[in-house]
């Protein structure tokens, strides 16, 4: 039954996006990320606000961190998303996003100073190909000879600036809880959007946009983070992370099933090939530890 923690938290995401694409005919990017991130705000409020006061030497002293990190993750990664949403399909949407573990993997060598296993490079090549394969419809030259469509750029730079995002949250490792770090950013991003707020011609939702709004600000904000966090505490990150893998099989499902979109077989095959380079590029490979007889006599007098 645990193992349905993470599923539900994925079947949440996957959800997003198709409230993307839907979002696009009904209300402006910049309202969107704006309402989303204020109505999760205002849920997580009341759990949040009493311990705001008992972290606050922590959140002042990393606040421009914390800035920065919601500036990429919860304005950047997801403004560009519902841009993004107006000139691609939501397959298209899921099976890029799914490349985000992938480019961690290269953005944690210059940030982390980590190095690229075989294996990455390897999953790389294979995803980069798999992606190809799926714009270009069968076409693995495509990136020589075409141009990327506006929202599958958009896309793509969404990718990238998550991938970053995550990476910085792990290299900048503060004092706080999973959720008042959410919190925090989130409050940061209703800040940093409400500008953005203001360049929309219409300000106030429309009744169409109210589920839509609910749906990212209730279930993709707040309940999903709290599921994702407690199937952590139970089975682990790395038995979590795995179900990430099934984002772009769910999300396309329900791309076909409840906006109509044709799953063609450059779709099956192209994502097929992309996941699989992002869990190549997730193995671990363990160094060989050289056998007790093969221990040179030095060391055994130097441990007496």
């Amino acid at each position: 039954m645990v193992y349905l923690l993470p599923f539900f938290t994925v079947l949440i995401w996957g959800g997003n996006a198709i409230v993307n694409k839907m979002s696009a005919s009904m209300i402006e990017p910049s309202a969107m990320s704006f309402y989303r991130w204020a109505l999760a705000i205002l849920v997580m409020t009341p759990f949040c606000l009493p311990k705001v006061k008992r972290h606050w030497p922590e959140i002042r002293k990393n606040s421009a961190k914390l800035a920065f990190l919601a500036l990429l993750g919860m304005v950047l990664n997801q403004s560009l998303g519902y841009y993004a949403a107006a000139t691609t399909t939501a397959s298209n949407m899921a099976l890029i996003t799914s490349l985000v573990p992938l480019l961690a993997v290269f953005i944690s060598v210059p940030l982390l100073g980590k190095r690229i296993s075989k294996l990455s490079i390897v999953g790389g090549v294979i995803s980069l190909a798999g992606l190809a394969f799926m714009l270009g419809q069968g076409d693995l030259s495509f990136f020589l000879h075409q141009d990327i469509s506006q929202g599958d750029g958009l896309m793509v730079l969404a990718a990238i600036v998550y991938a970053t995002y995550c990476v910085l949250l792990k290299r900048w490792k503060m004092q706080l809880s999973s959720w008042m770090l959410i919190y925090t950013q989130g409050v940061f991003a209703v800040i940093m959007l409400f500008p953005l707020l203001l360049t929309s011609e219409q300000i106030l939702p429309s009744s169409s946009a109210l589920p839509l709004i609910a749906y990212a600000g209730l279930l993709g904000s707040f309940v999903a983070p709290l599921l994702w966090v407690k199937a952590i505490d139970l089975i682990g990150a790395d038995g979590s992370a795995m179900f990430m893998n099934l984002l772009p099989v769910i999300a396309v499902a329900l791309a076909a099933v409840l906006l109509g979109e044709s799953i063609t077989q450059f779709h099956l095959i192209g994502g097929l090939m992309v996941i699989s380079g992002v869990i190549l590029s997730q193995i671990k490979t363990k160094k060989l530890q050289p056998a007790p007889e093969a221990v040179a006599p030095k060391l055994t007098i130097d441990k007496q």
